[in-house]
C-alpha cells in the first residue's frame, strides 16, 4: 500500500488551531506546497473541520486538520468551536497559530491549556511576520506566556516554512514498533492462517481494511501468510505440512474456525488483535464479565466508527442484540452511534459494545475507552464480545498473557 493509499486511520493526524483569519488554511498549503485549503480575508472560511490527506517527508504519510476559528462568534460560531476542541481527541500534534498582528488572546491560551491537558505534542506558530516582523526576544515572550516552544514564519512569501517543517517532525509521535499488529506475535519464516468469510457487507473485489492491514503486516515480518476461507481451513490445516505459528479468524465465523483448529495452535481474531492495536486489550477483556451483570431495562450503547449499509443479518443491530439477550435472559435497550459521533455523557448506559475501530486512529479509540473508565461504563468490542458469549474468550486471548492473566484475575474475583 503505497503513501496515498495509507488509511487516515493510519496517518498522523496534524491539526491547526488559532483564531479567524490567522492564516490556518495557509500554513496548510504552504506546508504541503499545495493550494488544497481555501484561503480568504474573510474571517470564518474555515467552518466544520477539514481534513486532507498528504505526505510529509521524512514522516510520511499524515492528515493535516483545518479547524474553524477559535473566536468564532454566535450559536453556531460556538458548536464550531465545540467540533475544533472535539479534533483534539484524535490529534497526534496540535499546531497552535498566532496572528502576529493581533498577538495573544484569551482563545490562544484557552487552547494550550487544553492541548496540554491532554499531553498532546504541541508546536506555535506566530504567522504573518511579513506584516508584523518579530525578532527573539519576541518570540521568548511569545513561549514563556503560553509555555510552548514557537517558531516565525510567513505563510505567504514561505519564511521558515522549511523550519517549521523540522519542528513537527522532531516531535512527531514514532508507535510503529510499539503498536504492530500482529508482527510481534510471529517470526520469519513462521505460516499464519487468515480465514476471511466472504461477508455480504464486504466490498466487492476487495478485502475489508483490517485483514489488509495484518496481512501487511505479517509480510514486513518475513512471514508467510496463507488465506483461506472458514470452510476449507481443515483443509488448509491437513496440507500445510507444518504447524502454524497462528491463526486469525473473523469473529463471526469464531465457532467453526475454533472447531477446526486444533488446541495447540493459537487462535485469535481480527477484532482482538485490533483491540490491542488500537485501544486497550485488558479493558475491553474487563468490560466482557460485565454482560452478565446487566438486568432488565438497562440501556447498552453500541457504536460503530464507521457508516455501512445495514445489512439483513447486520452484527449490530441483530447479531449482537440477540447474542446478549440469550446469554442473559434479559430485556434490554440498545442504543446506537456511528461515525465520528460518540456521547459525551455515558451514565445512562450499563454497557458499551464498539466496533474493532478500524476507521480510527489509536488516539481517538483510546480516548473513547478512557471516555468510559473515567465514566464507571464498561467497554468492550465487537470481537471480544463474540468470544465471551461464545465460550472461547479464553482461548482466543491466549496469545497474550498478560491480558489473559488479568481475565483469570477477574473471573477468580467475580466468582467465576
Amino acid at each position: 500500500m503505497s503513501m496515498n493509499q495509507t488509511p487516515r486511520s493510519n496517518r498522523i493526524h496534524i491539526a491547526l488551531f488559532g483564531n479567524r483569519n490567522a492564516g490556518k488554511s495557509s500554513i496548510i498549503n504552504a506546508l504541503t506546497g499545495q493550494n488544497i485549503a481555501i484561503v480568504s480575508d474573510v474571517k470564518g472560511t474555515t467552518t466544520d473541520p477539514v481534513y486532507k490527506t498528504m505526505e510529509l517527508l521524512p514522516v510520511g504519510p499524515v492528515v493535516f486538520i483545518d479547524t474553524a476559528g477559535l473566536d468564532d462568534e454566535g450559536e453556531l460560531g460556538q458548536l464550531r468551536k465545540e467540533k475544533s476542541f472535539e479534533v483534539l481527541n484524535k490529534t497526534d500534534i496540535a499546531l497552535i497559530l498566532i496572528d502576529a498582528t493581533i498577538g495573544i488572546t484569551s482563545y490562544d491560551k484557552e487552547i494550550v491549556k487544553l492541548v496540554k491537558s491532554k499531553e498532546i505534542p504541541i508546536q506555535g506558530i506566530l504567522n504573518k511576520i511579513d506584516l508584523q516582523s518579530a525578532d527573539k526576544e519576541e518570540l521568548q515572550v511569545l513561549e514563556t506566556s503560553l509555555g510552548i516552544p514557537f517558531i516565525s514564519v510567513s505563510a505567504s512569501t514561505g519564511e521558515n516554512i522549511s523550519l517549521l517543517k523540522k519542528a513537527i517532525i522532531k516531535i512527531a509521535p514514532n508507535e510503529e514498533d510499539k503498536f504492530k499488529i500482529v508482527g510481534d506475535l510471529v517470526s520469519s519464516g513462521d505460516f499464519v492462517i487468515l480465514v476471511i468469510p466472504i461477508d455480504k457487507a464486504a466490498p466487492k473485489g476487495r478485502l475489508i481494511l483490517p485483514q489488509q492491514q495484518t496481512i501487511r503486516d505479517i509480510l514486513e515480518c518475513d512471514a508467510i501468510t496463507i488465506v483461506t476461507k472458514e470452510y476449507e481451513l481443515r483443509d488448509t490445516l491437513e496440507n500445510l505440512g507444518k504447524k502454524p505459528a497462528l491463526v486469525i479468524t473473523d469473529s463471526q465465523a469464531f465457532l467453526k474456525v475454533a472447531a477446526d483448529t486444533p488446541k495447540d495452535i493459537p487462535l485469535t481474531s481480527f477484532s482482538i488483535l485490533f483491540a490491542r492495536h488500537k485501544g486497550d486489550l485488558a479493558e475491553l477483556v474487563k468490560g466482557a464479565k460485565s454482560i452478565e451483570t446487566l438486568q432488565n431495562g438497562d440501556s447498552i450503547l453500541v457504536a460503530e466508527a464507521c457508516t455501512h449499509h445495514q445489512q439483513a443479518d447486520d452484527i449490530a443491530h441483530v447479531k449482537i442484540p440477540r447474542w446478549i439477550r440469550q446469554l442473559t435472559g434479559k430485556n434490554l435497550n440498545f442504543e446506537y452511534c456511528a461515525g465520528t459521533q460518540f456521547p459525551r455523557d455515558l451514565q445512562k448506559y450499563k454497557l458499551i459494545i464498539h466496533c474493532g475501530g478500524c476507521m480510527l486512529n489509536r488516539r481517538a479509540m483510546v480516548y473513547r475507552i478512557s471516555q468510559a473508565v473515567e465514566a464507571g461504563i464498561p467497554i468492550v468490542n465487537y470481537g471480544v464480545l463474540i468470544a465471551h458469549v461464545q465460550g472461547i474468550l479464553e482461548r482466543v486471548i491466549s496469545p497474550f498473557p498478560q491480558v489473559k492473566m488479568l481475565w483469570e484475575e477477574n473471573e477468580s474475583v467475580m466468582g467465576g
